[in-house]
């Protein structure tokens, strides 16, 4: 009795959760006249949100951009905070515990802080409307380094001790050695920063002006509040899905590599 009403708890939870996102999917599949009913099955399914989307906007192109600037981001953050965190958790040198307090103090400031003078470098370095600008400060990340700090740290010591003794360099240690060994902890980290990156949309708006260059969180923002969707409650909808189901399908085909490593990686001495 005692797992009957625990299941149901959590599954009514799920509902929960789930039904705003199931509505959004079926909305923007129902004709524009059925969305106002709140019914969650439409009298009749239709693509015409979509076409129309695809028509006012270059969704397509700001795909291509959020798959692109989201991509080099992840890649650049699973090589710099794998390195960073192997140094933390396996060299030893002056002042590695201060660098690491420094590295969690800075996950404390709010990025409100940091946006103005990170503007400021962008147009210093004539950055502003190109991908650069995108890419390159979000390539250094506070979590992933502590997440693979944490990680490295469960890992034998006799093991990097033997490959030292072979004659590997502290990168083939890193990147032969413990990255196979560490693929919970890349995976939950790419999917952190995947999720993070694909539905940034404050500091796109802010250095990004050229419609080619835009994201799709960027692109669907200014879509929807902009006027373009000419108060179209269907092709609103419709790019919100397009903007989300990356996401989903993201997390469903690595949730257990996810789950594997949140439950392994603490943040323990």
């Amino acid at each position: 009795m005692r797992k009957v009403i625990l299941y149901t708890v959590l599954i009514a939870g799920a509902l929960m959760f789930i039904y705003p996102f199931l509505w959004m999917v079926l909305a923007s599949l129902a004709p524009e006249q059925d969305i106002g009913n709140l019914a969650l099955i439409p009298s009749s399914l239709t693509l015409k949100s979509y076409l129309q989307m695809f028509q006012k906007i270059p969704i397509f192109r700001a795909f291509f951009n959020s798959i692109l600037v989201t991509a080099s981001i992840t890649t650049g953050v699973l090589v710099f905070g794998s390195m960073v965190g192997y140094a933390l958790s396996r060299l030893e040198f002056r002042g590695r515990n201060l660098i690491f307090y420094i590295i969690i103090f800075t996950m404390t400031l709010p990025f409100q802080i940091i946006l103005i003078p990170q503007y400021i470098i962008m147009v210093e370095l004539r950055w502003v409307d190109t991908y650069l600008a995108l890419i390159v400060p979000y390539m250094i990340n506070a979590l992933s380094i502590i997440m693979f700090r944490q990680y490295f740290k469960s890992i034998p010591q006799d093991l990097i001790d033997a490959a030292r003794i072979d004659g590997c360099s502290e990168f083939r240690i890193l990147f032969r050695i413990l990255w196979p060994n560490a693929i919970p902890a890349m995976v939950t980290v790419g999917i952190i920063i995947f999720m993070t990156t694909w539905n940034e949309v404050l500091w796109p708006l802010i250095v990004i002006r050229k419609e080619e260059l835009m994201t799709m969180p960027q692109l669907v923002t200014l879509f929807v509040v902009g006027g373009r969707a000419e108060s179209q409650l269907g092709v609103k909808l419709a790019s919100a899905t397009m903007l989300a189901i990356p996401i989903i399908l993201a997390y469903l085909f690595f949730q257990r590599y996810f789950i594997q490593s949140m439950a392994t990686t603490g943040l323990k001495e």
